[in-house]
């Protein structure tokens, strides 16, 4: 990749009639390079907001509150089994008086 973007400068370089150095590439790559590691240590330049800053004593909160995910929740334990049969004729619609047949 880096002998691609090398060819590509000495192209641009030979057409503007310029003789780019031959170490150019390499010396821009150690510059980058080198100073990358720096660019964790930049201060950042945005502003602090007065409201919010964690450091003033004075600046206002929000409001805490709970409210539980499971608040409509009821156990149903401990519940007796019922026997299968009577769940079972509970559930069983009821018998018509004529039949298909």
């Amino acid at each position: 990749m880096y002998s691609h973007l090398g060819a590509r400068l000495a192209a641009v370089a030979t057409r503007l009639g310029l003789r780019a150095p031959p170490t150019l590439l390499p010396r821009m790559a150690a510059a980058i390079l080198a100073s990358a590691p720096l660019a964790g240590c930049m201060a950042d330049g945005r502003p602090v907001a007065v409201a919010s800053d964690p450091a003033n004593p004075a600046a206002g909160t929000a409001g805490v509150g709970y409210r539980p995910t499971i608040t409509p929740y009821s156990s149903l334990r401990p519940a007796t089994p019922l026997p299968w049969r009577e769940r079972n004729d509970g559930v069983t619609p009821p018998a018509s008086s004529t039949s298909d047949r």
